[in-house]
């Protein structure tokens, strides 16, 4: 299997610094980042690992969903999956992801409600994405449109 790789660029301190995040594998895009906009209610234009994290946890989670509803009998038409990464304080100091909702609703032929909770629910812990994120609390809300 591949090894992705992203590199950032960095200058300055914590709170006067900033960077650019490069997807260097696919070469789709550099990106802006700074912590003050990383803490900021209002991203104004840059991206943070948070952010990063929840493009990572909403395309492998309905990568994993999609083959769990096939395994089960069902055809996946169409998965809607928002993945909202928070970012915290830690009790031990500093910050920590202190938590990350998956929101799924899904077109899907051949299961009932049941059924499509079952796939998602296994989806949720079978993502490699949710396997390395497991010292995290992830919860999930999941339904069929």
């Amino acid at each position: 299997m591949p090894t992705r790789t992203a590199r950032t660029a960095w200058t300055g301190g914590l709170q006067d610094g900033s960077g650019q995040v490069e997807l260097s594998s696919s070469k789709v895009g550099t990106f802006d980042v700074s912590f003050p906009k990383r803490a900021a209610d209002d991203a104004d234009g840059s991206t943070s690992p948070e952010e990063l994290i929840a493009a990572a946890h909403s395309s492998c989670y309905a990568m994993q969903l999609s083959a769990f509803i096939a395994e089960a009998g069902g055809t996946p038409r169409s998965l809607d999956v928002t993945a909202d990464v928070s970012l915290g304080p830690d009790p031990a100091g500093g910050f920590r992801i202190s938590g990350i909702t998956l929101t799924v609703r899904g077109e899907v032929e051949g299961l009932d409600a049941a059924g499509f909770d079952k796939a998602a629910q296994a989806a949720k812990v079978g993502c490699p994405v949710s396997k390395a994120l497991t010292g995290t609390t992830i919860t999930l809300d999941a339904g069929l449109k």
